[in-house]
């Protein structure tokens, strides 16, 4: 098998771990049970075709725990926010919210989820689990997880025309749904948590994340992007348009942005112009936030409740002289923080859509879906000629 195909991937991952593949003709997805059900890796091309998610085969072939973050990669897997700030979930009480002292909490980052239902095009996932927030507070927590591979017309649907000529797709959803088990309400002043879906791609010095949003005065709308999460983000690596944004995805330094509620729109991307790969994000973003999205800056915040709703992480070495988590980089979504009362669920649907062709087949879909050309994504980052 050819280093970087699909087919390649499948087999090493069969070496180590069970996993679940659904498949339509050559578009195909594994999904891994003993990752908490993620997905894996997905392909458009069959076994030969390239592979599109970014997988870390040290840390799957050790099977071996690490401190902080078990980095197994993926391309939709679940997490539960905020990260930081005093109600994280991932900084003990009392802990310092440095990188020394974070931790993702053990049941969203190790161990198996049982699947409870299984086809030829989905499986079904659920776990029982306990968190604990920075503020002490314990949610017990019912997570239902249902992973579908989209359909021709669902492909359709998402594109919203025919797939083009000469171009191949895949295309797949996770429905996340939360259920408070415990026996008291979550309420604000407590802290709450929120679904968290997090992709991991594969980095490329010709990938470029693309986010497009909401147009408006920052007085009435706030910032167009948060991009301190790591220390703000160089010019050279994040350019803010009148209603899109581009932000490298290359995989050599570490950075992340998000967008909030106001700014959010239901879509984000990525062009990797070297693989011709057109990649779409689509996720649940209701009309009504109720509570708020929850913050998950690493401090003691103001706004526990003015969080973004997508995020984009490019990974790199975390301090000079420390190696990087992969490389990778991610697009990311959340749900609204979740006031629920006992036996309330909560859901976040969050879709991939991989379309590989041609740029000029493909260009239409970025303008569509993206707002932008595929030149103009390309030409974000280039330098100007003197």
């Amino acid at each position: 098998m050819t280093p970087g195909s699909f087919g390649d991937d499948l087999q090493f991952l069969k070496q180590h771990t069970p996993v679940v593949v659904l498949e339509a003709g050559q578009a195909q997805v594994v999904v891994a049970p003993g990752y908490q059900g993620r997905v894996l890796t997905s392909t458009s091309g069959g076994a030969a075709g390239p592979s599109f998610g970014w997988i870390n085969r040290d840390a799957i072939a050790a099977k071996k725990r690490e401190p902080h973050m078990n980095v197994f990669g993926g391309e939709d897997r679940f997490w539960l926010g905020p990260e930081g700030g005093q109600y994280g979930l991932y900084f003990a009480p009392g802990a310092a919210f440095d990188f020394d002292h974070w931790q993702v909490p053990e049941a969203i980052d190790w161990g198996a989820w049982d699947a409870v239902e299984r086809a030829a095009d989905h499986v079904v996932f659920r776990k029982d689990l306990t968190v604990t927030n920075h503020s002490g507070t314990a949610f017990s927590i019912r997570v239902d997880r249902t992973v579908l591979l989209s359909s021709a017309e669902a492909v359709r649907a998402l594109l919203g025309a025919e797939v083009p000529q000469g171009a191949s797709v895949v295309g797949y959803e996770s429905s996340n749904t939360i259920t408070n088990t415990g026996a008291q309400p979550w309420t604000k002043d407590k802290g709450l948590v929120s679904i968290w879906i997090l992709g991991m791609y594969r980095p490329s010095p010709d990938t470029t994340i693309v986010l497009p949003f909401r147009p408006g005065p920052e007085r009435a709308l706030g910032p167009v992007v948060n991009d301190a999460y790591f220390g703000k983000v160089p010019a050279n690596r994040l350019v803010v348009r009148d209603s899109v944004l581009f932000f490298r995805g290359d995989g050599q330094e570490r950075g992340k942005i998000g967008i909030s509620r106001k700014r959010a729109l239901p879509v984000a991307g990525s062009w990797d112009a070297g693989r011709g790969v057109l990649t779409l994000v689509e996720y649940t973003l209701p009309d009504d936030p109720g509570p708020g999205y929850v913050n998950s800056m690493w401090e003691k915040q103001r706004a526990p409740y003015g969080g973004d709703v997508v995020n984009s992480y490019n990974d790199g070495p975390p301090a000079p002289g420390k190696p990087p988590l992969g490389p990778f980089y991610e697009i990311e979504t959340s749900s609204p923080a979740a006031a629920l009362a006992p036996k309330q669920s909560l859901t976040h649907v969050h879709r991939t859509l991989h379309v590989q062709g041609p740029k000029a087949s493909l260009d239409a879909i970025a303008k569509a879906k993206l707002g932008v050309s595929l030149d103009d994504v390309e030409a974000a980052f280039r330098q100007p000629t003197k």
